[in-house]
């Protein structure tokens, strides 16, 4: 297990001692709280269909256009 110093603003100090458990430790608070918020963040990873497909660049952008020319164009 990776050991850490880490400073705390005694407000965010205060919100762990009022966020832990019942007999958890400062510091299995801490772990469990920023786990917690990661989470909540999100992944960082992008989808599988994120640019997937064929198409210009600037797609999402010019759709319109681009299918207006299309419709036009036949």
């Amino acid at each position: 297990m990776g050991r850490r110093t880490v400073n705390l603003p005694e407000g965010v100090e205060g919100l762990v001692r009022e966020l832990a458990s019942e007999g958890e430790s400062f510091s299995a608070a801490v772990a469990r709280l920023i786990e917690a918020g990661a989470k909540g963040q999100g992944t960082s990873r992008r989808p599988g269909y994120v640019a997937s497909g064929e198409g210009p660049d600037d797609l999402g952008r010019r759709a319109e256009h681009y299918l207006r020319d299309l419709a036009t164009s036949r």
